[in-house]
C-alpha cells in the first residue's frame, strides 16, 4: 500500500497552510519550536481530551477524536513542507500538537496509581518530557518513519513517539504499583 499525500491542501492559500502548520506565531519562535508545539498540544489535551477521562472507554474516545486531527496534520504538514521547500521544517509543529493527546491514552489509570497530591499533573509533566525525548532522539525505529512520503513522514514519527511515551508511562505505573 502506497501512502499518498492528500491533494486537497494544494487549493488552499499558502498563508493559510503555513498558519495552520506553524500554529500561527508559535512555530515561528526562534528556539525549540517543537517544544512550543508540544506545550500547545498539552494545552489542547487538557482542554479537549482530559474531560473525556471521566467517561467509560476514554482511551477509545481520545483515539477516535484524534484521528481526524492527525489526518489534517498529514495533509497540512505535507503541503507546508512542499511550500517551504525543506524536508520536515522545524517551524512546522502541527504534528507535535496533534500527536500529544496520544501520550495520555488511558491517563486516568496512570493518575490513580500516583499519590493524590501528584496526580494528574505529574503524569502530564512526565508525558510531556518523555514525548520531547522520544521526538528528539527518535529511538526504537521512530527515525525510519520520517522516510515516509510528505506529511506522513512528518506526522507518523510523532505518533510513534507519543505511543512510545504512553507505553513508558503505563509501564512505569505498573512497576510503581507492583513494587
Amino acid at each position: 500500500m502506497k501512502l499518498a499525500q492528500p491533494i486537497w491542501p494544494r487549493f488552499l492559500p499558502s498563508s493559510l497552510v503555513l498558519a495552520f502548520a506553524t500554529l500561527g506565531p508559535v512555530g515561528r519562535r526562534r528556539r525549540a519550536p517543537g517544544t512550543w508545539g508540544s506545550a500547545a498540544g498539552l494545552l489542547y489535551f487538557t482542554v479537549f481530551f482530559w474531560p473525556l477521562g471521566f467517561w467509560p472507554w476514554s482511551a477509545l474516545w481520545t483515539l477516535l477524536f484524534s484521528l481526524p486531527g492527525l489526518y489534517l496534520a498529514v495533509a497540512i504538514c505535507g503541503e507546508a513542507e512542499f511550500r517551504i521547500g525543506r524536508r520536515d521544517p522545524g517551524e512546522v509543529i502541527l504534528d507535535e500538537f496533534m500527536a500529544m493527546p496520544l501520550c495520555f491514552l488511558g491517563w486516568p489509570v496512570l493518575a490513580r496509581v500516583l499519590p493524590s497530591w501528584a496526580a494528574p499533573w505529574a503524569v502530564f509533566v512526565a508525558g510531556f518530557l518523555l514525548f520531547r525525548l522520544f521526538d528528539i532522539v527518535k529511538p526504537l525505529g521512530i527515525r525510519r518513519l520520517q522516510d515516509l512520503p510528505g506529511g506522513w513522514g512528518i506526522v507518523v514519527d510523532d505518533v510513534a513517539a507519543a505511543l512510545a511515551t504512553c507505553a513508558v508511562l503505563h509501564s512505569a505505573a505498573w512497576a510503581w504499583k507492583a513494587f
